[in-house]
């Protein structure tokens, strides 16, 4: 790595909502982190981490899932570790989705949608999805990895009305 700048570390993408109202189905959001290579940087992810995933070497992970958005804090918790990132790796993508079960739910539904973009305790980007209200599913944020080898953050807040398999399929294409 060329430069004084280190980019950035260790972060984390931080998902939190209220539960649905008593009586009501619960609310099940995910965040989903695309990694994609330095060879195509646009193209198919090399791998992808969501709830029951972690990446191949251990610098993306999910510390917490939830599938209700009952509890204190932070409903789930997607930490990435650019330090350790291999220089194969050029993008990352970090989205959150809303599972349609068994009806169908846009970011209006939801009470209280917040994320929040974290490096140790300074905040990066926050997010209340006000933006994308009649959407599926958003990207959050965009890593991108710079010539001098660095890592830094695009907030990108960008909606989808997609179910989470095309969700995932459509997230790193480039913003038209």
């Amino acid at each position: 790595m060329s430069g004084f700048s280190k980019g950035l570390d260790k972060v984390e993408v931080a998902l939190r909502w209220d539960p649905s109202p008593v009586g009501s189905p619960a609310h099940d959001l995910d965040v989903i982190a695309a990694v994609y290579p330095a060879s195509d940087p646009y193209g198919s992810p090399a791998y992808l981490v969501h709830f029951d995933s972690r990446s191949p070497d251990g610098t993306v992970y999910l510390s917490r899932d939830s599938t209700t958005g009952k509890g204190f804090g932070d409903d789930e918790v997607l930490t990435l570790e650019f330090a350790r990132q291999p220089e194969a790796h050029a993008r990352i993508v970090v989205g959150v989705v809303i599972q349609q079960r068994p009806d169908r739910l846009v970011f209006a539904d939801v009470a209280n949608p917040e994320v929040r973009i974290r490096e140790g305790y300074r905040e990066l980007a926050s997010d209340d999805f006000s933006s994308v209200a009649q959407s599926t599913a958003a990207t959050v944020a965009e890593f991108v990895r710079t010539p001098g080898g660095a890592w830094e953050l695009r907030p990108a807040v960008r909606g989808f009305d997609l179910d989470p398999d095309a969700f995932t399929a459509a997230m790193g294409a480039r913003a038209v």
